[in-house]
């Protein structure tokens, strides 16, 4: 299995990310893409310690929506400050990165410049890039369209959108991944793009310390529990769950090195 998405350099796991990791390598999960807070340097310099505690780890980094508010007239120092972080932990992508509506965080306009600016580092770098997109999803693909100049490649983390907005991410060969939300009582709507999602475009993620899947609902996320929605995902598509673990798995190295060429 692969968590294709969590924050273990976060805070919340400095006291016991070594029984952490160890759990998650005897549910299976084999690696995992750690997310980084470019602009926090405590976060960052953890990097090495995730590193340590899982050497099958790869990093994402990238100034977060919510904070791109400090930056509002250099949109190109966000850019500088994660060229830097994602050079220092050898990132293998440029994220989270986008745009969020809904908590407003930072000027709207703010974040579309940094947004913009970061995926120019992820063009310059040959990385993909991990978006975060919260009721802002014209103002997304409109910055992908612009910025990413047709060249930009990613995933659209913790999906949760509509069926069309599905469709408008696949049709940028962008990959859809899956959170804990997939096993929620109510999640029924997301099921059914689950089904429909082009097989080869699919991952699933923890998004842990957040958003832990039933049965562990109000818990601290973690990797190990990537699991459960392994096992949800692979019952609304009809594989056993080792199958879709191995497509997932094809999927996740797709998504880091690119397209063969």
């Amino acid at each position: 299995m692969i968590d294709s998405h969590c924050h273990l350099a976060d805070e919340k796991f400095a006291a016991d990310l070594d029984e952490v990791v160890a759990r998650a390598q005897a549910a299976g999960v084999e690696s995992a893409l750690c997310i980084l807070s470019a602009d926090e340097p405590d976060e960052v310099a953890r990097a090495p310690v995730v590193r340590a505690a899982w050497p099958t780890i790869r990093f994402a980094a990238a100034v977060h929506p919510h904070r791109s508010g400090a930056y509002a007239g250099k949109a190109g120092e966000a850019a500088r400050v994660t060229r830097e972080a994602a050079r220092a932990v050898e990132a293998a992508a440029i994220g989270e990165i986008g745009l969020d509506y809904h908590y407003d965080f930072s000027p709207r306009d703010v974040q579309r410049q940094v947004f913009a600016a970061q995926i120019g580092v992820a063009l310059d770098t040959a990385r993909p890039v991990v978006i975060h997109t919260r009721e802002a999803t014209d103002d997304t693909m409109a910055v992908l369209a612009e910025a990413g100049q047709g060249r930009v490649r990613g995933v659209m983390h913790c999906f949760s959108g509509t069926p069309d907005e599905a469709r408008r991410a696949l049709d940028l060969g962008f990959f859809i991944s899956l959170a804990g939300i997939l096993t929620f009582p109510r999640a029924g709507a997301l099921r059914e793009i689950a089904a429909f999602v082009p097989e080869d475009r699919l991952l699933i993620e923890t998004d842990s310390p957040f958003l832990a899947p039933v049965p562990h609902r109000g818990k601290r996320n973690e990797p190990a529990w990537v699991a459960e929605t392994l096992k949800m995902l692979a019952g609304l598509r009809g594989r056993t769950p080792e199958a879709m673990a191995a497509t997932i798995r094809a999927n996740f190295d797709a998504l880091l090195t690119g397209p063969a060429a």
